[in-house]
């Protein structure tokens, strides 16, 4: 590498998910650098069975990216990210989720933002995709939209996510873990509370766009039940956690539960939003009182 070509590891964490690692790397191999940066791919597979690696080597037979294949054998997401970072060499650190897929400048406008905002990271929107259509509840309740924002908004922690970002690799102390193995998830969001605090600035690119693959299992019902108890179980984890969000708790539930009839009048995805907003306060509780809902944070579909 020289100082003047600047080099972005691109890191994906995966867990048995080799249709959507597939169609990741396929993505990942034709992006267009403009002749201002090279890449590689890493690639950490959190299952010690190692379901990930064909993927790997088929990709790594076909193309000319150089990638990496390493293995975290404890199932665990912070972990996985950690064990990507130590094996990544770029000047930048890119994350990307296994089941999405980026434009083809997708790492050409977060390098771009970067550089130009003179900040320490750039987050990109993640779009929802469905191969399939799905339920018109589904797509009312906008369960799978996330907020996004004007090209340069300062993030802060709360918006933080590494489902498509760039990072300075320089923010990464040496030796250090820079996620938090307690963290089942919301890792990512205890990450950049703690960089911010240091000091450490990251935009919003709008214009960085990934997709997220929706399969159909994730229109279940249970599926985004499940999801809401373990985002609200997880949550008691973060520091910021405290007496007022126990007392939102703690009258939302009662609340939430009166007015389900109601909501189900207006509609099903206002009933579904309804109840996906319950289950995350009472996975909260039960949090607080040691109960853990979800033994398995992961999901493969």
């Amino acid at each position: 590498m020289t100082n003047e070509t600047k080099h972005i590891s691109v890191c994906i964490c995966t867990y048995k998910r080799p249709r959507f690692l597939k169609r990741l790397l396929e993505e990942l191999g034709g992006q267009d650098t403009s002749g201002l940066f090279t890449y590689s791919i890493v690639v950490a597979d959190n299952d010690h069975l190692q379901s990930a690696k064909a993927v790997v080597l088929n990709f790594a037979a076909a193309s000319t990216i150089p990638i990496t294949y390493c293995v975290e054998p404890r199932q665990n997401i912070a972990l996985t990210r950690n064990k990507a970072i130590e094996n990544a060499n770029g000047d930048f650190v890119a994350f990307i989720d296994d089941d999405e897929f980026p434009t083809k400048g997708w790492l050409l406008t977060l390098f771009k933002a970067c550089n130009k905002y003179n900040v320490d990271g750039v987050l990109g929107p993640v779009r929802r995709h469905f191969d399939e259509e799905p339920p018109k509840w589904v797509v009312k309740g906008k369960f799978y939209e996330r907020p996004t924002y004007t090209t340069g908004f300062v993030i802060d922690w709360r918006k933080g996510r590494t489902n498509n970002v760039l990072l300075k690799k320089r923010i990464f102390a040496a030796g250090a873990q820079p996620f938090r193995p307690e963290f089942r998830t919301g890792e990512d969001q205890d990450f950049f509370r703690r960089m911010i605090e240091k000091g450490h600035v990251f935009i919003w690119c709008n214009e960085a766009v990934a997709y997220e693959a929706v399969p159909p299992i994730r229109w279940k019902r249970m599926f985004m039940l499940r999801r809401a108890l373990l985002q609200g179980t997880d949550s008691v984890v973060h520091p910021t956690f405290g007496a007022l969000d126990i007392a939102k708790s703690v009258i939302a539930i009662p609340a939430y539960t009166g007015a389900l009839p109601f909501a189900l009048v207006l509609g099903h995805h206002r009933f579904m939003i309804l109840l996906v907003k319950l289950f995350d306060h009472i996975g909260r509780l039960l949090a607080l009182l040691g109960i853990n809902p979800i033994r398995e944070p992961y999901v493969t579909d």
